[in-house]
């Protein structure tokens, strides 16, 4: 006599057949993933727009390539954009990111002429975003015309990049996007290294929040 405590319920499981399947579909998708990710986060779209926008945190390599895009684009002006340094500020003269790139491609040879820092606040969330509301601000002050903008980042930030500034200017600006590969991992084995591994996962979580769950404030 059990007291009414305990109940028979009848419950589906997978057979052999169906855990094999199972199996494959995971390597089948897994395999997918890998091949991919990269491509879909490191999104390459330039729409060859009159004005070239840098991400202030990229590396001095990723800036050598910058400078060479725009000698042979037809690039009127380059813009720098980033909050505060996160490390270094008490060493440096330049308290963000927006600024110290702008003085690192001058002292490269850039013309000082074609190079404008548009610094964005400090925030602790948020911050592409934040980067591209000041970029606005600034365009309708000073470039009302422009009407299509390239915005050069790195590796797998570049959708995330341009997922954030088409929000802000895509109804008023054709936005497009470089996405420059890194030097950190293979981008077509980035699985076999931890650097890889860490960034790859790191972006696409921003990613699916930045698609799903962001609200503009």
């Amino acid at each position: 006599m059990h007291l009414g405590l305990i109940a028979k319920k009848e419950r589906y499981g997978l057979t052999l057949r169906g855990w094999i399947a199972l199996v494959v579909f995971g390597v089948m998708a897994l395999g997918l993933g890998k091949a991919m990710l990269y491509p879909f986060l490191a999104l390459n779209k330039p729409v060859g727009g009159d004005i070239m926008v840098v991400e202030g945190w990229l590396p001095d390599y990723a800036l050598e390539i910058v400078v060479a895009e725009f000698q042979k684009g037809d690039y009127e002006l380059l813009v720098t954009t980033g909050g505060d340094l996160a490390k270094g500020s008490y060493l440096s003269k330049y308290g963000n990111f927006a600024d110290l790139t702008a003085a690192t491609l001058i002292a490269t040879g850039f013309d000082k002429e074609k190079i404008i820092s548009i610094p964005s606040p400090k925030v602790s969330k948020d911050r592409t975003y934040e980067t591209a509301l000041r970029l606005q601000q600034w365009l309708h002050k000073n470039k009302p015309s422009i009407d299509a903008i390239d915005i050069y980042s790195l590796g797998p930030h570049g959708r995330r990049t341009w997922l954030l500034f088409d929000l802000v200017l895509g109804g008023e600006i054709q936005v497009g996007v470089v996405s420059l590969e890194g030097r950190d991992y293979e981008a077509d084995s980035w699985w076999r290294s931890s650097s890889g591994v860490r960034t790859m996962l790191s972006e696409t979580i921003a990613y699916i929040y930045v698609r799903f769950f962001f609200y503009p404030h």
